[in-house]
């Protein structure tokens, strides 16, 4: 299927405080996401720490940004697991809970075969009646989404499309050739967000939206349009903000700046740390240029 998703859907960080999932700070977040011209929002991709989430907090999340949506922006919730019946179980919640898609990584860790990815995303289609997204993140996962494969599971009915975050634009581009008006191209790397849509993509899965949705939502609008001077202006006005978003591990550098920004985000859980000082003093020059944070001494 084609035209699922279009512009500027934010992987969103997931809030916690003392109690555990803070669910008011995530609808304020949900609220900051619509005003800033997002068109969705994924509950519980890499982002938002999936790994470390409750059963009982998911469902309190998915329900939470269901409701905070209410219509306007489509809901995306992650459901993959190298666990193939997990896998399938959680794509069906997300469907009864009201979710507008699912968002499947890879299966992790177990390193299946191209032949086992197929049979993955097989399961997960046949689990329930809804848009699949294919996430393909081999630096998390060890398992690379080939572009041969992707071009078979894109004619299953319910695909989507991909969430291309390998990094390696000539497989991307062979991706995109391959699965083109059968499925859709998305990127999955904000420092790629420009030359993903440039090739076809038609919309960006970020992480860097989560602090600057009106900038994201800008720069994707223009590629979208043709306007690719402009397009060039605002990437380069960006990547000062998406380096400081990596500096460390994803979600650990944004999280820290939607506390700054006044969100009560928290801090990651264990394993994942706080940020640093010195990247803390990074990101905040990095927010300041992209007028997120007032200048030092303004």
């Amino acid at each position: 299927m084609t035209n699922f998703l279009k512009g500027t859907v934010t992987a969103l960080v997931t809030p916690f405080c003392g109690r555990g999932v803070d669910l008011e700070t995530f609808e304020e977040m949900i609220d900051a996401q619509i005003a800033g011209g997002a068109s969705g929002i994924v509950v519980l991709g890499t982002t938002g720490e999936p790994a470390s989430i409750s059963e009982k907090e998911r469902e309190r999340l998915i329900r939470c940004a269901v409701g905070a949506a209410a219509g306007k922006i489509k809901v995306l919730v992650g459901t993959g697991s190298n666990d193939v019946s997990r896998a399938l179980r959680l794509t069906r919640q997300a469907k009864k809970l009201g979710a507008d898609g699912a968002l499947a990584v890879t299966p992790y860790y177990n390193k299946c075969t191209q032949t086992g990815l197929e049979r993955y995303f097989e399961a997960i289609c046949r689990a329930a009646d809804l848009p699949v997204v294919c996430y393909n993140v081999p630096g998390r996962t060890g398992v690379n989404l080939l572009p041969e494969t992707m071009a078979r599971i894109a004619q299953l009915e319910n695909v989507a499309g991909i969430k291309e975050a390998s990094g390696n634009m000539a497989q991307v581009l062979e991706t995109a050739r391959l699965i083109r008006g059968k499925c859709d191209l998305y990127s999955g790397e904000d420092a790629l967000n420009l030359p993903i849509l440039a090739a076809g993509g038609k919309a960006v899965i970020s992480v860097v939206s989560n602090l600057a949705p009106k900038q994201v939502s800008a720069l994707t609008n223009a590629v979208l349009s043709g306007d690719l001077a402009l397009a060039n202006r605002l990437n380069d006005e960006l990547l000062p903000l998406q380096k400081a978003c990596f500096s460390e591990v994803n979600p650990i550098p944004v999280k820290e700046g939607l506390n700054l920004l006044g969100f009560r985000a928290g801090k990651p859980r264990p394993p994942l740390t706080p940020l640093s000082a010195e990247h803390k003093e990074t990101l905040i020059e990095a927010m300041r240029a992209c007028g997120l944070l007032e200048k030092e001494g303004a």
